[in-house]
Formats: structure tokens, sequence, C-alpha cells
């Protein structure tokens, strides 16, 4: 029932930055784990990170973590993931996602968004 949109996408070179942001409505937004997600050309999705609703707790794929940071501001009902150092094979669409406390998996997407990154 919740609804997620996603935005900041966006294209850069190798190296550069991006700040994605998620705003989330339809549930209790400080009990949901948060998460991002994204899926390359060609290639099956991949977790990026999650921020615990219940602990706080950040965790990050191997591939990204020291690059990417994930964090939540729930009096704005907004969770960001924060791109550092990007490189070619960071190109994928870029999806949030969000899960109750009730559930086993993510039950709520986004549309995602794009980022491009050249060399």
């Amino acid at each position: 029932q919740g609804q997620l949109v996603e935005s900041g996408g966006g294209s850069v070179q190798a190296g550069g930055s991006l700040r994605l942001t998620c705003v989330a409505s339809g549930g209790t937004f400080s009990e949901y784990t948060m998460a991002w997600f994204r899926r390359a050309p060609g290639k099956e999705r991949e977790f990026v990170g999650a921020v615990s609703g219940t602990t706080g707790r950040a965790n990050y794929a191997d591939s990204v973590q020291g690059r990417f940071t994930i964090s939540r501001d729930n009096a704005k009902n907004t969770v960001y993931l924060q791109l550092n150092d990007l490189k070619p094979a960071d190109t994928a669409v870029y999806y949030c996602a969000g899960r109750s406390v009730f559930a086993s998996d993510y039950d709520n997407w986004g549309q995602g968004t794009q980022v491009t990154v050249s060399s």
C-alpha cells in the first residue's frame, strides 16, 4: 500500500558523486526497513544497502562498501543514498524499497531512477 518515489539520478563522470532521495508514504515510516537495489543492463537486480527501522543499523553490499552511504530522516519520511567515487560499473537503475516488520521480503518499490557513470 505504501508509495515510494525516487529522485536524484543523473549522469556523472567516474569519481563523481550523486545523492539519491526516496520519499515514502502510506505506512509508519520509522518502523520500516528501507533499502536500495539496482539493476544494471542485462543483469539481475542487486542489493545495494539497507537501513533498519528497528535498530537503525545500516548494511551494504561489498561492491559499494566504503563508497555509498544510506541514511534516513524519519521526520520527512525520506531515505537517502549518497553515492561517492562512482565507477562505470555502478551504472544502473536504482530502486528504493521498503519492508515492514510483518513482511519477510520487500513489498513496496519505487519506480527507479537512472544513474549513468562515464569513464
